[in-house]
């Protein structure tokens, strides 16, 4: 409680105390005669009423000067100042929450005062009022905090029943996304289109030694050395529409254009040069359809939980369908390259993948993560196309599944940009062919170092950047993805 506050009540009080004091040297006067018992008893009970109103306002001044303690911690002066539009008018000095407050007292105490130009019988009756306003709490100025009333109500203006908790987030927080996952779902009714460009690189060297040796360093038999190029390009539009708060549905249709050389000398022909094998194919790619729901409520010590199920189709070319360099058969490789004519734009097998995402918000990073397992549908009767047009049968082909999971955590660097840094990694296991592990198929694993950035220009748009660096020699080199999701 400040000086001005003090001095308004003790005023307030010293008026009183003359008042009563002038009646009663009145009353009792000699030239006046004695002055009947009732007077002076009235004026003593209302003395003691005044007393208690000045006991009640300093309480009441008392608790009020907490609320702006509190508030000053939580907000600070200058937000109050700003929403209050300054001191009142005749008020100097100080702050504005500690002026208002003043003002607020100095009112109360001038209007629970009583005129010492009223007679004794009205005075009596209007203590009776100043009681009950000290006890309800007299009513705030504009912009004056009330007691029980949360800041942030304060501060946005907006008027809630006092006691009421604030509504709870049920959203997980926001991230620069570095996965194909989304950890934050699309809000009910919203429909988000998301355009994307993915810029992929890959290079393997493959050697191949088949003779046997006279002695160390001499060989007598087939050298044939590779090198492989693939450059892929793929741009991307996927929606995504929130069902309600917690279910989401999307929808990618992706385009695929890939290039391919190959550097080798080829075996069975007695050159020393190097040939240059290109390859190429665009197309639309594997349409997928994904399902969202937020299976819990989330806070800084248990994490949000996302389950989804993702159906990949089949309609980008397959590699079967792609025409193959060779004249008889390409095992023997003996009259071809038994390389593909031109690049597969799809996987040719469908697939269901299932997986759940956490993010776990503890300030002021976000650490997040997935789990999923995708199982490819074997296919059977599938044949592979020659060079000459005819078809070579291959029986049931079976792809090997894919168990991946992916860790890392994000920062928000102020209201409009994010960082993110993660890891993933994927293991597939080999590939059968009518029930038989195929010749040369092993079980590989690929690890890539993940770094995302985004930056939110306003409510409704958003880019998102991530880069990928290979860690395995099975893993492309380099991966580029560039997304601007749009929200209607």
């Amino acid at each position: 409680m400040n000086k001005r506050s003090m001095q308004s009540i003790r005023n307030a009080g010293c008026s009183t105390l003359l008042l009563v004091g002038g009646l009663a040297q009145a009353q009792t006067s000699p030239d006046a005669g004695p002055s009947p018992a009732p007077g002076i008893e009235a004026l003593q009970h209302q003395l003691t009423e005044q007393q208690g109103q000045l006991e009640a306002m300093k309480r009441a001044l008392a608790e009020q000067d907490a609320v702006i303690k509190e508030l000053r911690s939580v907000i600070g002066d200058d937000v109050l100042a700003r929403k209050r539009g300054g001191a009142g008018p005749g008020i100097t000095g100080g702050d504005n929450a500690t002026n208002a407050a003043t003002a607020a007292a100095a009112s109360s105490a001038a209007q629970g005062a009583p005129n010492p130009v009223n007679t004794p019988q009205q005075v009596v009756g209007q203590p009776q009022q100043a009681p009950v306003q000290a006890q309800q709490g007299q009513q705030p100025q504009q912009g004056q905090p009330q007691q029980g009333e949360s800041a942030d109500s304060q501060v946005a203006g907006v008027d809630e029943p006092v006691g009421r908790p604030p509504e709870r987030e049920t959203r997980p927080p926001e991230i620069a996304p570095i996965t194909d996952q989304p950890g934050v779902l699309t809000g009910e009714g919203k429909l988000v289109v998301e355009p994307g460009f993915q810029y992929g690189y890959s290079s393997n060297n493959r050697v191949a030694l088949v003779g046997y040796t006279v002695i160390p360093a001499i060989l007598i038999g087939l050298v044939d050395v590779r090198e492989v190029k693939t450059t892929t390009y793929l741009a991307s539009v996927a929606l995504r529409y929130g069902i309600t708060k917690r279910l989401e549905i999307e929808a990618k249709v992706p385009y695929v254009h890939s290039s391919g050389s190959t550097v080798s000398r080829e075996i069975f022909t007695g050159t020393a040069v190097d040939n240059v094998f290109n390859a190429a194919g665009s197309g639309l790619g594997d349409v997928e359809a994904t399902l969202r729901y937020q299976l819990n409520y989330g806070n800084e010590k248990m994490p949000y939980f996302i389950g989804w199920l993702r159906y990949k189709s089949n309609t980008g070319k397959d590699p079967f369908e792609v025409v193959t360099d060779c004249v008889t058969r390409c095992v023997g490789n003996a009259t071809g390259t038994g390389l593909p004519l031109g690049l597969p734009t799809g996987t040719g097998f469908q697939a269901i993948q299932p997986g759940v995402t956490w993010l776990l918000p503890t300030d002021p990073a976000v650490f997040f993560g997935t789990f999923s397992y995708l199982h490819n549908f074997a296919r059977d009767n599938v044949s592979r196309t020659v060079l000459n047009g005819d078809k070579e049968f291959l029986g049931k082909i079976a792809p090997g599944d894919i168990f991946e999971f992916s860790f890392g955590m994000g920062l928000a660097l102020n209201e409009h940009a994010s960082f993110s840094i993660g890891y993933d990694q994927a293991i597939i296991w080999p590939t059968k062919q009518n029930g038989q592990t195929v010749p040369g198929s092993v079980r590989v694993t690929q690890g890539t170092l993940l770094v995302g950035y985004s930056y939110r220009f306003n409510n409704r748009y958003t880019l998102n950047l991530s880069v990928g660096a290979g860690l395995t020699r099975d893993t492309p080199d380099l991966q580029v993805n560039v997304r601007l999701p749009i929200t209607f």
